[in-house]
């Protein structure tokens, strides 16, 4: 099946601010900034902040900042529903007018005696409103609720891109509420109000609202409105095959910002979490925007996997470009609360990615790795450095430092340097960057010693060289 519309695509994502944004949701998002942007269509973003309770500033700010950091960028202004809800009352009198909703007086305690009646009876509980064909003149001076008239007979089969043709029995269908007693309008013609003026063509969201489709339809024909095309996608599991939620780990995307997942990565794995283009794992934005279509979307739900998630995100680290890799790592140590760079650090932390970017999976491993470039001296020693200290080491750093005093800093004049105070002293290229590398970063496991001075320059270098040499001897003459 084509996706080639007649009239220009527009999508939309609608959260709501209740809580953190889900990934779940970030996913729903992807898949409809990639269908849009793929055609040259539009993608909105929708603040479904009716519920005035639950509804929070810094939820909303949330949805926001998780967009932002994902990179799905939306056009025009954010929509609240809230603010739009005089125009879904004024579509719900509409219907009303038209015969196509009624009014309902029926209280709460007459439709819960109606339910235990039909409990009793085995029968549907499904609400029947004596006031769906009464004659006004009996109306009573009392509140009342706007119910749509659903059909009776029959079937409504929602034509679904993703689950294909789906039928629901029209008797199994209510009398939806449209408008409360209080005059405010509910979720169910809300998005239907929405998302026509909006001009979606293209409503994309989770399987858990297909049900709804078929309720929101009834909407749609007694407006005359298009349907937009439908494609409800399987929802995220964790590993264990189960709805993904906190015990799984983390759900909200302000989470995986925190953890240091760079975004490009990020939406590379989340496109294909329930979506395939052959056998195609590793892909660009480019590439995902020309490829992505509502075909390729799986049916059965995807399963996270936090592995493959960090391998793609490697890729992507390895292939991006300093300066964004720099930015986004500023935006994890704000999420993760950490620290900010200083001048210094983003300058060495810079000339250190060469050398660290290819290894790394996540960010704190980048900056596990860079950590001889962000430490000042003097440079402090994990446990396994310390072991290092002594006078053999001592040794090899004197016969080494006079010939990086005098080498030209390149990597080849600095190679021949340790070249020759290994073939000086018979020993091999560990037993000389054993003492280097504890004297450079601190630490054991580090880049290549020739990476570290490059990066750090000579004048650290060196400095940093003698200060070990210091400790080195203070710890042998304890020794003696």
């Amino acid at each position: 099946m084509s996706d080639t519309a007649a009239k220009p695509v527009v999508t939309r994502i609608a959260p709501s601010p209740t809580g953190d944004m889900h990934i779940g949701t970030a996913r729903t998002a992807l898949f409809s900034w990639l269908y849009a942007r793929g055609r040259g269509g539009k993608f909105l973003l929708r603040i479904e902040d009716t519920d005035r309770v639950r509804s929070t500033d810094s939820a909303t700010q949330g949805i926001l900042d998780g967009m932002a950091w994902l990179g799905l960028d939306y056009d025009g202004e954010a929509v609240s529903q809230f603010e739009r809800a005089e125009r879904h009352a004024e579509v719900a009198r509409e219907m009303l007018e038209m015969g196509k909703a009624y009014k309902c007086f029926s209280t709460q305690d007459e439709i819960e005696a109606f339910r235990e009646e039909a409990r009793a009876k085995k029968e549907s509980t499904l609400f029947r409103s004596p006031w769906r064909d009464a004659d006004p003149s009996s109306y009573p001076d009392m509140p009342y609720v706007i119910r749509v008239k659903a059909p009776r007979e029959g079937v409504t089969v929602v034509k679904d891109r993703v689950q294909g043709d789906v039928t629901f029995k029209n008797d199994q269908l209510d009398d939806m509420i449209l408008l409360r007693s209080d005059g405010t309008p509910t979720y169910m013609l809300a998005v239907v109000v929405d998302d026509q003026d909006m001009g979606v063509t293209h409503v994309i969201r989770g399987d858990d609202h297909l049900a709804n489709a078929a309720r929101q339809m009834m909407i749609y024909e007694a407006m005359g409105w298009p349907v937009p095309v439908y494609a409800h996608i399987p929802l995220i599991f964790g590993p264990d095959g189960k709805k993904m939620s906190k015990r799984h780990g983390a759900v909200g995307v302000k989470e995986y910002q925190a953890m240091g997942y760079p975004a490009a990565g990020m939406r590379n794995y989340l496109a294909r979490l329930g979506w395939s283009h052959g056998d195609d794992e590793f892909f660009t934005d480019a590439q995902a925007q020309a490829w992505f279509d509502l075909d390729g979307i799986n049916k059965a739900p995807a399963r996270f996997d936090t592995k493959k998630l960090e391998n793609i995100c490697g890729q992507h680290i390895a292939i991006m470009a300093d300066a964004e890799i720099l930015s986004e790592i500023e935006g994890y140590l704000a999420a993760a609360g950490e620290p900010a760079l200083t001048s210094q650090q983003k300058e060495r932390l810079g000339a250190a990615l060469d050398c660290v970017k290819g290894s790394s999976k996540t960010y704190p491993q980048l900056i596990e790795k860079a950590h001889f470039a962000l430490v000042s001296r003097p440079v402090d020693m994990d446990e396994k450095a310390e072991k290092q200290l002594g006078s053999v080491s001592n040794g090899i750093l004197e016969e080494l430092t006079p010939h990086l005093q005098s080498a030209s800093w390149e990597r080849d004049a600095l190679e021949e340097a340790v070249g020759r105070v290994m073939e000086a002293m018979e020993l091999g290229f560990g037993k000389v960057a054993g003492p280097l590398r504890s004297a450079l970063a601190g630490r054991a496991v580090t880049p290549s010693v020739l990476d570290m001075m490059l990066v750090l320059g000579r004048e650290e270098s060196l400095a940093r060289i003698g200060d070990f040499m210091r400790i080195s001897a203070q710890a042998a003459s304890q020794e003696e």
